[in-house]
């Protein structure tokens, strides 16, 4: 059985995907799967037990790459097809099953769409990633607070000094976390993000793991992280399914879409709601600065120290 998973180019919708290509995995347990996935999301997906091609769909002129996509899967006869992308592709390829994701509803989270893609609606399956065996790892005896500051776009970035003021107050001799390290996540390019906090933590209690390995090797060292704070990002969202308690910060995106998905899993956000934030007049994204100035830090700690006590509250 053959069955071809096409899903998102932005790495937090592709983390949000592994919930129904998990259980199409459990469900059809011989199938061989090929997986479409771009540049930057790639990576999560090459330990998928049942992976036998990945193809990293490089985006071209014209949409050109579509065609090229068409011409490496033209030769199958595809025992199912899962279009999360809503291109034509589904429909011109052989197939005994297509999947094509519908149009969002207005207030349904993204696993809740990805998940009705296939008729779950009513049972979204958590997202689910494949940890690297082996990479640079994380160890040490300290707990982990893992501290994720970076993104692609400045409106949804939390000024970097209230990340250093949140991991002060967290991992002081006095604060919740006290004896933590810090371990700060990001992209190899992200680095002038992120350097501020790098230089402003303590030496011996920092850990710094930007750009270290592809996203496999980034899962598996979240995964012994012991909490998670971060922007509305692709890494909250890896951090949520790998199973850590996961914080995400939000201001311009909507938490009814994109809040990190699991029980151990928290948000808080500005004073501000989306639309107040995104329907200011004279709004432009392409050159607007941050838009998460109304998250105090004060809010930020209070919300790590609940999501922190309510996950321990539940092993007692």
């Amino acid at each position: 059985m053959r069955i071809l998973f096409v899903t998102a180019n932005r790495v937090g919708d592709a983390v949000l995907s592994t919930g129904i290509l998990t259980h199409l995995a459990a469900r059809h347990p011989s199938a061989k799967f090929t997986v479409v996935a771009g540049p930057a999301a790639a990576s999560l997906f090459r330990n998928f037990p049942q992976l036998d091609r990945l193809i990293v769909l490089q985006k071209k002129a014209y949409s050109a790459h579509w065609l090229a996509l068409w011409r490496k899967c033209l030769s199958v006869k595809w025992d199912i097809i899962v279009d999360l992308r809503r291109s034509l592709l589904a429909y011109c390829l052989k197939a005994g099953t297509r999947y094509v994701i519908p149009k969002p509803g207005r207030d349904m989270h993204r696993v809740e769409l990805l998940a009705s893609t296939i008729g779950l609606e009513d049972a979204a399956p958590a997202p689910q990633l494949w940890p690297a065996v082996s990479g640079p790892p994380l160890s040490g005896d300290d707990p982990v607070l893992a501290i994720a500051p970076a993104t692609n776009w400045i409106g949804k970035q939390w000024p970097i000094e209230n990340y250093l003021e949140l991991a002060r107050r967290l991992t002081a001799v006095d604060g919740a976390m006290a004896g933590f390290k810090v371990a700060v996540f990001a992209s190899s390019g992200e680095r002038a993000q992120v350097t501020p906090l790098l230089e402003g933590l303590s030496a011996d209690r920092c850990l710094d793991f930007v750009g270290v390995g592809d996203l496999s090797d980034v899962a598996d060292n979240l995964a012994k992280c012991a909490l998670f704070v971060g922007n509305d990002s692709g890494l909250m969202h890896m951090a949520a399914a790998v199973g850590i308690p996961t914080l995400g910060l939000f201001g311009p995106s909507r938490t009814e879409h994109y809040a990190p998905w699991g029980d151990d899993c928290d948000f808080v956000r500005t004073r501000e709601s989306y639309d107040d934030l995104v329907g200011t007049p004279g709004y432009d994204h392409r050159t607007t600065g941050t838009l998460m100035k109304g998250l105090t830090v004060e809010s930020a700690v209070e919300a790590a120290i609940r999501l922190k006590d309510r996950v321990e509250m539940k092993t007692r």
